[in-house]
């Protein structure tokens, strides 16, 4: 697997991916947290406990308002893991999906661990954050599929029979590899997503929202790249629940007013194209980024992933600045989330800069180790 040749960085072009990448893993967290507090409620329910309107604001969850589940903490380890690729490609070794398995066997240990070891220098800086350490009732099929050393493939899925959303929900940073082409974006969300949600509509759901982060992060509009993940989808094998659900979606925009119930027929069984296609349909139906989040989570279907599929949708679309502010303020973990978004960027743009034959910056080395 390889990356194409990467766009010509000015200045200005910088400045709009680094904030299309704070958008993204900014409005994942802040959609994840908007709907932790409501996570699997029915709407009758929610509406009960946040009055007529649900939920239009941050409710407490786990004890404070803004906090996150783990869609949330994935998607940080899946930005570790990208960063740590490219580190890594400097000793000749460039195999992405390793390097995002090693990623994600450390956010499983910060679910064994009662904090950092500070004796395992190879973990790197993202893997000593504490708060990471909370655990925030992940779903069976992640701590099956990431229970072991074995790192799931293509070929060998680990738990093959799951297509639940959670795959997907980790894999807005892939669609951030703007210098990469589409196919080879799905590729690599497809084979991550099999090490630990194996069914083949969950792999390419993942892969599918990976591609429509990473029109959007190149400046696509919202149907421009759904139309061009459609395209993409129709030469895969398997690819008809995935395309139909984000057809549903397109066709839905069309047939009124958004409504909680509109939203749940997208999601349908909870399973990942549902919420996929939900995710897409309140980020074109949204009147702002308020008006769209809202709608993902105010439904009867896993509030928090659809939240955080929204989310980093409407991020990648608008950078981070139309995101609501009083949101960010409470949210958990957004100085991580800050930090690692912009070492993103920089390794992206940067990367030779920071690492490479004409000498390296130790600093980036004890933040992204070579070693696994």
């Amino acid at each position: 697997m390889g990356a194409t040749a990467g766009p010509v960085w000015g200045r200005r072009e910088q400045q709009d991916f680094r904030s299309r990448v704070r958008g993204t893993l900014l409005g994942v967290a802040v959609g994840d947290a908007l709907g932790a507090p409501v996570d699997g409620l029915g709407v009758d329910a929610i509406r009960e406990a946040h009055g007529a309107g649900g939920v239009v604001d941050l409710a407490p969850a786990y004890g404070r308002r803004g906090a996150v589940t783990h869609h949330t903490q994935l998607t940080l380890f899946s930005v570790d893991g990208l960063i740590r690729a490219q580190v890594r490609r400097d000793t000749g070794a460039w195999h992405p999906p390793t390097d995002l398995h090693r990623a994600y066997l450390r956010w499983a240990a910060t679910q064994r661990d009662w904090g950092p070891d500070e004796r395992r220098a190879e973990d790197g800086w993202l893997a000593r954050q504490e708060w990471l350490y909370a655990r925030r009732d992940p779903a069976r099929a992640l701590l099956l599929g990431l229970g072991d050393e074995t790192m799931g493939t293509s070929e060998a899925p680990k738990n093959p029979g799951e297509a639940g959303p959670e795959a997907a929900a980790r894999s807005a940073p892939f669609g951030l590899l703007v210098g990469w082409e589409p196919q080879l974006v799905a590729q690599l969300a497809v084979e991550c997503a099999a090490q630990t949600h194996g069914h083949p509509t969950g792999c390419l759901a993942a892969g599918a929202y990976a591609v429509i982060v990473h029109g959007l992060a190149r400046g696509e509009s919202l149907d421009a790249a759904v139309q061009r993940t459609l395209a993409l989808l129709a030469a895969r094998p398997g690819h008809q629940p995935v395309s139909d659900a984000l057809q549903r979606a397109l066709g839905a925009v069309r047939q009124g007013l958004p409504t909680p119930e509109r939203v749940a027929r997208l999601t349908g069984a909870g399973t990942a194209e549902g919420l996929v296609a939900a995710a897409v349909y309140c980020a074109l139906v949204g009147e702002d980024v308020r008006h769209g989040l809202c709608l993902a989570v105010n439904q009867d279907g896993p509030s928090a992933v659809a939240g955080a599929l929204t989310g980093g949708l409407l991020g990648a679309l608008h950078g981070e600045t139309a995101l609501p502010p009083a949101w960010l303020a409470e949210l958990e973990g957004r100085p991580t989330i800050l930090e690692l978004a912009d070492d993103f960027a920089m390794e992206m743009t940067q990367g030779p800069a920071l690492h490479g034959p004409a000498g390296s910056s130790p600093a980036w080395l004890a933040r992204y180790p070579r070693v696994a």
